[in-house]
């Protein structure tokens, strides 16, 4: 898995961010899943507005 450095999004497989065509990352720390942004004060803390999985730490 990868993340991006950008907008920190997990990916599987891909070779860029789907989301924000951001350079990726093998070397990121700690996971967040969000499945409702609107509810979730973890997801407003992040600053994260869509579903999905981030990393919390990008190196």
């Amino acid at each position: 898995m990868k993340a991006c450095k950008n907008c920190r999004f997990i990916v599987q497989i891909e070779k860029i961010c789907p989301k924000c065509q951001g350079e990726l990352s093998e070397k990121f720390s700690g996971a967040i899943i969000v499945l409702d942004p609107e509810k979730s004060e973890i997801a407003k803390l992040a600053e994260l507005n869509t579903i999905g999985s981030y990393a919390v730490k990008v190196k």
